[in-house]
């Protein structure tokens, strides 16, 4: 690929030299860039690229794409010049990859909550209708059967077609991905060509990023703004958000929901820990999963299948065998009969909904043991929430360490214990080791007592202090039961 080629269709302010040279790579970070690559300089939110243009020309790099030309510029170098290197990337990305997302039927779900588990979903029942898929989620990055580790919910641009690519090359039709409130405000979806665009809730979250919860709403939306009119844009619109998302997209709308007419409407005719008995669209079905929350799940996965012009009852076959997500509500029983749920939830709404979900399925002669923490670095602002949720709707809570990150344990506690209301001090406990929490709340827990250890989910790490330690609440949890045998 040539020069010229992979500036096609971006809009270029400038440019000065050759744009016949021949293109073996691309990148933004000057650490990575080989021989005849193109350096994107990206003034991003902790270094400017502009700074790393000499270190990525040693390199070797042949052009240079950035905001701002340097004073002095070399001749033997292209120098092209574009308003936002950060949303040219993403075009670049598709140009250099041959525009993977155009080859295929790409799902695009975003939302506070849900969204691992949806696209996990989709990926799973799509692997069960007989296609091989890719996924791009917080817990993995897949191509059939090839699994890869994720680094984020939504990775960088090159990443993403660069998995897209592959999938390509290996014969897949369907490509389901998180998109990130992070990932959309950084072009990280840039250039990409969505079939279906999908949303699940919007909540207080990540306003150590956004600052405000309008900023995080409207980033959201701007997913849906963007787009094309052969697109369709699915919401929940139970949330009170759900029909904002679609205000000014040219996407075709379709909707879904449990308590508002909609295209697409679900009924639970039975739920418990082992499962649920539900209605689709005047279908039955039962499902392994459970929880109102995983409702909305399956009915996004419903949709969002039932567009693409699958029939509805051999969707429905599919979603009746899907396996739980890992760390979303996974259920665990021990010999004694103490039932223990792992669960991501992080948030206040998603504690509020898990805790909720284990309410209305005890019959209230079981005591629900709650153990939470929230992570360092991030919303102050949720942790009084959480307090207040957590001792309002468990027997006891136990408020330990998620990810306390750069900040002290105790005081990230506090902040949290700050939310606990008078008439509750009686029903929570703090201890800082998340290791002796659990052991606590498995030490006061009788046989049929629920233990929901919540925040952590999939996370195989506890990050402290800048070190990512080996923990895993699972793990933890059968660790402890053999050594206390409960």
């Amino acid at each position: 690929m040539q020069v010229i080629d992979l500036i096609h269709k971006i809009p270029v302010l400038e440019t000065i030299g050759s744009t016949n040279k021949l293109v073996e790579a691309l990148a933004f970070d000057s650490r990575k860039v080989v021989q005849n690559a193109v350096f994107v300089a990206i003034n991003g939110q902790f270094s400017n690229g502009h700074d790393f243009i000499d270190k990525a020309i040693e390199a070797g790099a042949i052009a240079i794409i950035c905001e701002t030309l340097p004073e002095v510029l070399s001749s033997d170098i292209t120098w092209i010049k574009v308003q936002n290197s950060e949303k040219a990337l993403g075009l670049l990305a598709s140009n250099f990859y041959e525009n993977p997302s155009s080859q295929l039927q790409l799902v695009g779900i975003t939302g506070t909550n849900g969204k691992t588990s949806s696209a996990t979903l989709l990926f799973e029942v799509f692997e069960k209708l007989g296609f091989s898929s890719a996924l791009i989620s917080t817990v993995e990055y897949r191509i059939g059967k090839e699994v890869m580790p994720s680094t984020h919910t939504t990775p960088d641009i090159l990443k993403i077609n660069e998995i897209l690519a592959k999938a390509v090359e290996m014969g897949c039709k369907y490509a389901f991905m998180e998109v990130s409130s992070h990932g959309i405000h950084q072009h990280r979806t840039e250039g990409l060509n969505f079939k279906i665009a999908g949303f699940t809730n919007i909540t207080r979250d990540h306003l150590d990023y956004h600052k405000t919860f309008e900023d995080y709403l409207y980033v959201k939306k701007s997913f849906f703004d963007g787009l094309n009119k052969e697109a369709i844009a699915i919401t929940n619109i139970d949330d009170k958000h759900g029909l904002f998302m679609l205000q000014n997209t040219s996407a075709k709308k379709v909707t879904y929901a449990q308590k508002t007419i909609a295209d697409y409407h679900a009924k639970v005719l039975e739920v418990d820990f082992n499962g649920m008995q539900l209605q689709f669209n005047g279908k039955e079905f039962w499902t392994t999963l459970t929880g109102k929350f995983n409702v909305y799940n399956l009915l996004l996965v419903f949709a969002i299948t039932s567009e693409l012009g699958f029939e509805k009852e051999e969707v429905l076959s599919a979603l009746s065998t899907v396996h739980r997500v890992h760390g979303r509500f996974e259920t665990y029983i021990s010999p004694s009969g103490i039932i223990f749920i792992v669960d991501y939830a992080h948030t206040p709404d998603a504690l509020d909904k898990a805790l909720d979900t284990i309410n209305e399925i005890r019959t209230k002669n079981e005591r629900l043991i709650t153990v939470f923490g929230c992570g360092g670095d991030r919303d102050h602002g949720k942790r009084p929430e959480m307090g207040k949720i957590a001792t309002r709707k468990s027997t006891l809570a136990i408020i330990t360490s998620d990810n306390p990150r750069t900040e002290s344990p105790d005081a990230i506690i506090k902040e949290i214990e700050n939310g606990v209301e008078a008439q509750y001090y009686s029903k929570y406990t703090s201890i800082p080791d998340r290791k002796e929490a659990i052991k606590m709340a498995i030490k006061f827990a009788e046989p049929k007592d629920i233990i929901l250890v919540a925040g952590k989910g999939h996370e195989t790490y506890q990050e402290i202090n800048g070190v990512k330690h080996h923990f895993d609440d699972k793990e933890t949890i059968v660790e402890l039961l053999g050594l206390m045998g409960k």
